[in-house]
This record gives structure tokens, C-alpha cells and sequence, in this order.
């Protein structure tokens, strides 16, 4: 297994209705960086796959951060600014990059 280099916290909301009510519950997840790959509780990434990452602040205080991929772009609700998880995937990249140019 990989080296985990971050983790960033992210929650999805899933709408339950039944016969008498509708109610919204959160999920908590977590987003999973390691040194080849990024996890989320139903996807993975492959680092080199990954272009980029954006933060966007809503009104509430919560965000999206928006995951740019060769397979479009995925969006995650997260109440902690990503900052620093963005940083270590901007890391994470800039050796990644460096391996490529000493492989050719």
C-alpha cells in the first residue's frame, strides 16, 4: 500500500423519504490521498489522472472542492477549507511530473 499523504473530510446528503416524511441525512466521508491515487467511498483516482483541484466557498461556510480529472470533473461538499489538502496534492503532482521528465 501506498503512502497516505492527506485526508480531507467531505459529506454527501442523501434525501430519505419514507410513507410519512422526508428527511434530509448526511453522510461523513473522507477523501483519501496517497502518493499513486485518490479515494472517496465509491471512486479512485489515479494520481496522474488527476489535472487539477479548485475550491469554491458557499454562503453557509461550507465549499465544493471540485476534483479535475481525464474523466471530467467531481465535485465534494466539505465544511473545512481544503487548502491544505490542495497543497499536498499540488506536491504530489510536482513529483509526479518530475518522475516523467527522468523517465524520459
Amino acid at each position: 500500500m501506498m503512502k497516505l499523504i492527506a485526508t480531507q473530510p467531505y459529506f454527501k446528503v442523501q434525501r430519505e423519504v419514507n410513507s410519512i416524511e422526508q428527511k434530509n441525512v448526511e453522510d461523513d466521508r473522507t477523501l483519501y490521498l496517497y502518493e499513486d491515487k485518490l479515494m472517496t467511498k465509491h471512486r479512485e483516482f489515479p494520481a496522474d489522472k488527476i489535472f487539477d483541484m479548485s475550491f469554491r466557498k458557499l454562503p453557509k461556510g461550507e465549499g465544493i472542492l471540485f476534483i479535475h480529472t481525464s474523466q471530467g470533473v467531481f465535485s465534494y461538499t466539505v465544511k473545512k477549507d481544503p487548502e491544505e489538502f490542495i497543497q499536498a496534492f499540488k506536491s504530489l503532482e510536482k513529483e509526479i511530473l518530475k518522475k516523467k521528465r527522468e523517465e524520459n
